[in-house]
């Protein structure tokens, strides 16, 4: 479904915003990317599209009326189909249908309360300059974007040697060239959904295409604290399953610890909203999660690993240290790689009650501390996903001595 007040001319800028049940921030996010690229590219003929889940609160009606120099394009998914993949997905083939006048495509965040008109400008230059893909750099505080800073950054770091510090942050800009190349990859079910921001990410890396960051300021937005409902599902799942299609192209080849991409836009970052977390509940939900993926646990865990989770929740304890965390994703990642479809979903659902041991950990080490303290944590996690790498190699070798083992005794 279409509605549109844009002019016929050779689109060069796509800005599009994604959107389910946004009615209520959409208008001003709208208004910004207007007065950015009014103010910055003015001379560029571009479009703003709303690319939405048929959204039930007039996110519609409020995005077409909100007042804007920019031409205007809504797009949605039919009734009953949810999912920022797919709403990215559609923003893509609109963009695929404009490829012979395009110059770049940038997606924003429609809840944001923090953009300015200069993110247009941050996101959109890159592009111009050369640049396929750019990814955010934001001041966030350390209770937000724990998927990012637990599983997303180290997994990429420590396996591909790439130190992209947001991959999946939620505002990104594009070359036509790499949305061309996305749209030919294999979408997972998972990525139709939140799978889609680390989807686009690691294949830029992976296609080889020209990566920078873009410093943003403060990410100001609807926060929350660690999720198990379907984002970790898809997210993790997505990651899971196009990096490990990619293994031999990374499996034996040692990390040597990388440096961040160039970096545009803003150089020093104003602080980050403030969050609070609740300490009790995070507990409540780790040993609501634990209970009945215990035996998953036993399963797929080393012994070792087993009985310290199992220790921490019997004693209202929790130290799910950095090398114990590493360890026991590298574990869970290996099975998920020579599992059978049922393990796969098992091995997901038997990560979030780590998930979480590792989440009270890092919240514990870090509550009474500056932002940057945090950082240089998250940093030194990566760099332990790295040098754990040789680790996460012996697990394929042992498996592969096991089977050669059963051959032999077979004969």
């Amino acid at each position: 479904m279409e509605q549109e007040n844009e002019k016929k001319k050779g689109i060069e800028l796509i800005i599009g915003l994604p959107t389910y049940m946004e009615a209520d921030t959409i208008g001003f996010v709208t208004q910004q990317v207007d007065h950015g690229l009014k103010r910055y590219f003015g001379n560029r003929e571009a479009v703003i599209v709303n690319v939405d889940n048929n959204s039930e609160d007039d996110t519609r009606g409020v995005f077409l009326s909100t007042e804007t120099v920019t031409p205007k394009k809504y797009i949605s998914t039919p009734k009953g189909m949810k999912g920022k993949g797919n709403n990215l997905m559609n923003l893509f083939r609109f963009a695929k249908t404009h490829i012979s006048t395009l110059k770049a495509i940038a997606v924003v965040d429609a809840d944001l309360r923090s953009i300015t008109p200069e993110w247009i400008k941050h996101l959109v230059d890159p592009i111009l300059k050369g640049y396929d893909y750019t990814l955010p750099r934001y001041s966030r505080h350390q209770f937000d974007g724990t998927i990012t800073n637990h599983i997303c950054y180290p997994l990429l770091y420590g396996l591909l040697g790439e130190n992209v510090r947001q991959p999946i942050g939620g505002e990104f800009s594009f070359s036509p060239k790499l949305v061309l190349y996305l749209l030919e990859q294999e979408w997972h079910p998972t990525t139709r959904f939140y799978g889609i921001d680390i989807f686009m990410t690691i294949n830029a890396i992976i296609g080889k295409f020209k990566i920078c960051e873009v410093g943003l300021g403060a990410k100001v937005h609807k926060a929350s604290s660690p999720k198990l409902g379907p984002m970790f599902t898809q997210v993790v799942t997505t990651f899971f399953e196009i990096i490990l299609s990619e293994k031999a192209d990374w499996i034996g080849v040692p990390i040597d610890y990388p440096k961040p991409k160039p970096l545009f836009g803003l150089k020093k970052l104003s602080p980050p909203q403030e969050l609070s977390i609740d300490i009790r509940d995070l507990k409540d939900k780790l040993r609501s999660e634990f209970l009945p993926r215990e035996k998953l646990l036993r399963k797929y865990l080393s012994p070792y690993l087993y009985l310290n989770v199992k220790h921490m929740i019997e004693q209202d304890h929790y130290d799910m240290d950095t090398l114990m965390w590493t360890q026991s994703v590298y574990q869970m990642l290996f099975t998920f790689d020579t599992g059978s479809p049922k393990t796969k979903k098992d091995i997901i659902e038997a990560l979030k009650p780590l998930y979480f041991a590792r989440s009270v950990t890092f919240d514990y080490e870090t509550w009474k501390f500056r932002i940057d303290f945090a950082e240089e944590l998250i940093l030194h996690q990566a760099m332990a996903f790295a040098s754990q790498k040789p680790y996460f190699y012996g697990l394929y070798l042992k498996h592969a001595q096991e089977i050669d083992r059963k051959m032999k005794k077979s004969r």
